[in-house]
Parts: structure tokens; sequence; C-alpha cells
């Protein structure tokens, strides 16, 4: 590793969220294109299923001892808020535009800061209240300015940023204790578990091409998520939601080259009060604070 990155943790954990992005952007391409087909319930299961397989040769290799731990409560709160986010997300992608669903999700910065604050107690300065209330405005008029057509599937998304706040915050509060593979291992385990009971009653065999999908899937998210959980042990969340913004680059790639998905100017306007915002809570971040998750925010 250059002695560069090995000195400066928060540029080391940036490049690994744009990397992880990437990885995001790619399963969510492909989980748009496998919902055609599946229902959510079984992409669900099998992309949680796929990442325990793909990860099953590291536990029998260091042991089934590496995956003692004393916070196990955390990795449920982790995995049960992390699946919820999952169900949320995924069923957005099938729904709307693949851009719009990745700026949707990109309001997660937003919450980091008050399930912090509710959470671990950290405070949260005047300034960070305004960013959060300039990135709403966004929302607001990417969902419809006039409010005549409005789209409720955009709930979901915000919902899921929500979850996905809370299990980000959860990985910050056990990261200097629980290694990255650790925490993906028992969040995909817990999640393959509570996800097969959906199985009951939304079952469908996947065909030759399902399989293909769901096993591309599975690796994009294992990669994606190893390379997330490794950033945010390294720098406070509160400084590394700006860098996320980079997937909705690569979500609106994916969609103009797969789908020709063409986003009016209202989107765009959205977009620049949204990614303003995440700039200022980067900004705001990089003042120099304690540190600690929300304590910058």
């Amino acid at each position: 590793m250059p002695e560069r990155l090995k000195n400066n943790p928060l540029l080391l954990s940036a490049l690994l969220i744009v990397a992880s992005e990437l990885m995001f952007a790619s399963m969510a391409a492909t989980i748009k294109i496998a919902s055609v087909a599946l229902p959510i319930e079984v992409i669900v299961f099998f992309r949680n299923l796929i990442v325990i397989i793909l990860l099953l040769p590291w536990v029998f290799y260091y042991g089934f001892s590496l995956l003692s731990t004393e916070k196990l409560h955390l990795h449920f709160i982790r995995a049960l808020a992390g699946l919820g986010a999952m169900y949320c997300f995924f069923y957005t992608l099938a729904n709307i535009p693949l851009a719009e669903a990745a700026l949707l999700k990109m309001t997660l910065p937003f919450f980091l800061p008050i399930i912090a604050w509710l959470w671990l107690d950290e405070r949260i300065s005047g300034f960070i209240r305004l960013a959060i209330g300039v990135g709403f405005v966004g929302v607001g008029i990417i969902l419809q300015p006039n409010w005549e057509h409005f789209n409720y599937i955009a709930l979901f998304a915000l919902l899921g940023s929500a979850l996905a706040a809370l299990a980000k915050v959860g990985i910050r509060k056990m990261a200097s204790t629980e290694p990255s593979t650790r925490i993906v291992f028992y969040f995909s385990t817990i999640s393959a578990v509570v996800a097969a009971l959906p199985l009951l009653w939304a079952w469908r065999t996947p065909d030759e091409q399902g399989w293909i999908l769901l096993g591309m899937l599975g690796l994009f998210g294992t990669l994606g998520q190893l390379l997330m959980t490794k950033a945010y042990g390294l720098a406070p969340s509160g400084q590394l939601g700006g860098f996320s913004y980079v997937a909705v680059l690569f979500s609106s790639l994916y969609g103009w080259l797969l789908w020709d998905d063409l986003l009016d100017y209202w989107f765009f306007i959205g977009a620049v009060f949204i990614g303003c915002a995440g700039l200022m809570i980067m900004f705001e971040s990089q003042r120099g604070h304690r540190g600690a998750v929300g304590s910058v925010l």
C-alpha cells in the first residue's frame, strides 16, 4: 500500500467508498434486470445466501473461533436494519429509474447524524441541521414539485436510507473490536435466516439466466459490503457521506446504457440540492472536531 494512503486514513477510506459504490451500482443494475422475472423476496434471500457461501472458505481457513463475539446484539441490530433497508432499496430499484433510486438512497448521510444523536448522544451542529434541511428540499423537488403525481415508491427509498443509516452507525460502534469480514458474515447469516421466511409464499425457481444474475449480485454485494465496512472502520461516518455520491454517476451511466433512462430537469435541480447538502456535511466533518460518529456533525 502506498505510504500516502497509510498516513491518510480519510483518503484511503474515500477510495474504498468509491470502489464500494461502484460495486453497489453494479449490483443495483443486476437487481433491476433480475426483478423482471424474480420476486424481490427471492432476490433478497439469495443475495445474502450467496455472501455466506463466498465467505465460508474464510471461516474454514481461519477457524470458527474468529466468529466469536461479545457484541451479538449489535450484529442483530445491524443485520435487521440492513435487511429492512435492502427490501426497501430492492423494491425501489424494481420500480423507478436506476439513477433516481440511487439519488434517493443518497439521503442516507442526512439520517446518519440523527441516528448518531439518538443512539450515541452525539451532538448535531447548526451547520449540519442546515445541510439536512437543504438535502430534504432537494428530495422534495425530485419527488414532485407540484405534488400532483406523488411517487409513493420514493417513501420506501427514504425509509431504506434511514434503516441503512442505523446499520452504518452500528458498524461504527462495532468497528473497534469486530473485523469487517466478521461483521459482513453475521449480517448475511442473520439476514438470510430472516429472509427465508417470506419464501414460504413468494418462492419462484430461477431459470439459468436467473441463477447467473443471482450469482453476480451476490459477488458485487459481497465486495461492496467488505469495502464499505472497511472504510467506515477507518474514519467517522460523517466524514465519508459526501464521497458516496459517486454512486449516482455510476447508476446514471448504467441506466443510460441499459435502459435508455432520460432524467428531467427537476432531477438535476434536486441533485444539486442533495449534492450541496452532502458537501456541507463533508466540509463540517473536516473541520477537525473530535472524530467519533456524529461528533463532527
